[in-house]
């Protein structure tokens, strides 16, 4: 059996479902049996045309239930519609659901949740394990997802800057449970980037290809973080960098610049520093400021005054932050990486042991409790 095929297939088999008038909800039911059914039949009797038996199989199993629900009777109609068994449309619907599950109406969560569900084909168990909740809890929000788009016409959908954010928002919950969200995340972009042309969808893939490129060099054998600048940059996958460099230069050629390509530019100017001392910091600077104009984030102008610490100083990062809300998230912890740069070690190792107990992960706050820890040595 291959589990492959089944997961890149499911996709397209429930769009085809929905296109031809099955809710949300009830389309995926009928997918999912029809996937157990193909794991039952298939290894003695494998089908010739394996989409098309899944959308054969699947629509029946959706006019079973339409049929036995009484409330749904408003539906028979469809009955007359079963489509003859043959060779499925070849056209890739899986854009459809991309669209669908990143309906505005949806919460962030919500959509991160339904799509790795929908379009992902990953299983309810999987996706509460790599989110670190009770399999019932994700259950829940997956079903209360459903509901919310069952019904909504292919017509109301969010907008791709609506699914690049929540395709983004998974790559970021990072590498927890048995699930590597942000290799699911990167699998997600490249099937979008098949289907759409679209210079912010290659920016989005080409800076998760950059990140994730430094991923082996990221922890310490103990599970501790490394910063950038501390990395082996010759445990970087040169093949991913090489890969999304090129997807961003022909995105950039385009001239229609986005946020997500802005991050790709300055996290591929970080990948071509042989060194950490030969980073482009102005460049980068530049960039950060181009980042700003699109976005007006906060956070953004965070990472920019790191950036001018490095490109002019600390005290010119110093001001920078200066102008900043402070309780921004990492705010004392920029501070405290300045302060130290600028040779005040008190201050530094002060900030850092209170970066500390606001950090929003445990191995963040080992690691800021580690500079603290090494500073106050250093007294």
């Amino acid at each position: 059996m291959n589990e492959v095929l089944l997961r890149n297939l499911t996709p397209s088999v429930l769009a085809i479902l929905v296109r031809r008038g099955a809710d949300f909800a009830a389309a995926e039911d009928a997918v999912q049996d029809a996937l157990v059914e193909a794991v039952r039949v298939w290894p003695a009797d494998p089908p010739r045309d394996p989409k098309g038996w899944l959308v054969t199989v699947a629509w029946r199993r959706f006019l079973d239930t339409v049929r036995a629900d009484a409330a749904r009777r408003r539906r028979e109609d469809l009955v007359n519609e079963e489509p003859a068994p043959g060779p499925a449309p070849a056209a890739d619907d899986t854009l459809r659901l991309y669209f669908l599950c990143a309906h505005p109406s949806l919460t962030p969560s919500s959509a991160v949740a339904l799509t790795l569900r929908a379009v992902g084909g990953l299983t309810t168990r999987q996706i509460a394990r790599a989110y670190l909740v009770p399999e019932a809890t994700m259950a829940q929000r997956i079903s209360r997802a459903k509901r919310t788009v069952s019904g909504l016409r292919f017509d109301q959908p969010g907008d791709v800057a609506t699914v690049l954010r929540v395709l983004y928002l998974v790559f970021n919950e990072g590498y927890s449970g048995d699930v590597d969200l942000a290799a699911e995340a990167i699998r997600l972009t490249r099937q979008l980037a098949a289907v759409i042309d679209h210079p912010e969808v290659a920016g989005l893939l080409a800076l998760m290809l950059l990140h994730h490129a430094r991923r082996a060099a990221r922890t310490a054998p103990d599970g501790s973080l490394v910063p950038l600048a501390e990395q082996d940059r010759g445990r970087w996958d040169t093949a991913s960098i090489a890969e999304g460099v090129a997807i961003l230069q022909a995105a950039l050629a385009r001239d229609r610049l986005g946020e997500f390509q802005a991050q790709a530019a300055i996290a591929a100017l970080h990948a071509d520093a042989p060194t950490a001392e030969e980073t482009d910091w102005v460049q980068i600077v530049e960039w950060y400021d181009e980042l700003a104009h699109l976005t007006d984030s906060p956070i953004v102008r965070l990472n920019r005054a790191v950036a001018v610490g490095e490109a002019d100083g600390p005290r010119a990062g110093l001001a920078a932050l200066a102008a900043l809300d402070a309780s921004l998230p990492r705010h004392t912890a920029v501070a405290a990486y300045l302060h130290e740069r600028d040779g005040d070690l008190a201050t530094a190792a002060r900030l850092y042991a209170e970066a500390a107990q606001k950090a929003p992960n445990l191995a963040e706050r080992d690691h800021l409790t580690r500079q603290a820890a090494r500073l106050n040595a250093r007294r």
